[in-house]
């Protein structure tokens, strides 16, 4: 995957390439805080189930909290995916794109060893993968109602399509789905390297269940790991129908401890 040099310094960038797959050219939007820096960084995954979603919409109520609080943000697209098997071109992304901002860490006026990843739903899941499969990368994960056992999704949600649930049941299909699944799960790749993890989650999530985010908290523990869940009473899927402002503050405390 090639890249292409940023554009001169800037605090606010737009629509900036930071790789390309083949014909596509992957891009992503940023912006650094007041001062003189070097910052320390955050790179924000969409959600939208693999298929569909925006760098520039799910993730944006965490834009003006981070800056705030002396992060910069960098909000980034990825390959969408027509195949639910092919998510691991994204994971794949969501890897350059620190790539790339660690190589280029200078010209962004940021600390290449103080770069955490934060996703929503899918982006969640996919910043996580990106995080076990290389754990150097990065040095913290925030993971907001993120799929973490697909196994156990595909097994029990109706938004999953009924012929990859009954994929799953086959005899024969079955056994191979399974292992696939569970190669892009993040609760079967923890392991003791992998960087501390906060995960938040509402309880009332209709979408990704709430048992996805404590079992994902149940395995990084024994490992091990510095994993952290919170918990949103009565929270559904996504960000912005929460009404709270408390778990803004502990991530924001979580993310100073870890990268400040």
């Amino acid at each position: 995957m090639s890249v292409t040099y940023p554009a001169a310094d800037a605090a606010l960038l737009r629509d900036v390439e930071y790789g390309r797959a083949g014909d596509v050219s992957l891009r992503m939007d940023g912006e650094s805080p007041d001062g003189t820096g070097p910052f320390p960084a955050v790179i924000l995954v969409h959600g939208g189930g693999w298929m569909r979603g925006d760098r520039t919409q799910s993730v944006q109520p965490l834009f003006t909290p981070l800056l705030e609080s002396g992060f910069a943000w960098f909000s980034i697209s990825y390959r969408l995916v027509t195949d639910f098997m092919q998510v691991g071109t994204a994971v794949a992304d969501v890897k350059a794109a620190v790539q790339h901002l660690r190589k280029f860490a200078a010209r962004y006026n940021v600390d290449p060893d103080r770069i955490a990843v934060i996703g929503e739903s899918a982006g969640g899941h996919l910043a996580s993968m990106a995080a076990l499969e290389e754990p150097a990368l990065v040095a913290a994960v925030v993971a907001f109602y993120a799929p973490t056992d697909l196994c156990a999704l595909v097994r029990s949600s109706a938004n999953v399509p009924e012929q990859i649930r009954e994929a799953l049941r086959n005899s024969v299909l079955g056994p191979l789905l399974e292992s696939h699944l569970s190669s892009l799960s993040p609760v079967d790749r923890v392991s003791q390297d992998a960087p501390p993890f906060l995960l938040i989650h509402g309880t009332a999530d209709n979408v990704v269940p709430y048992t996805q985010s404590v079992e994902m908290q149940k395995r990084m523990t024994a490992a091990g790991t510095a994993c952290e869940l919170v918990t949103v009473s009565g929270g559904g899927h996504g960000i912005r129908p929460w009404e709270s402002a408390m778990w803004k503050n502990q991530m924001l405390d979580w993310l100073r401890k870890h990268l400040i």
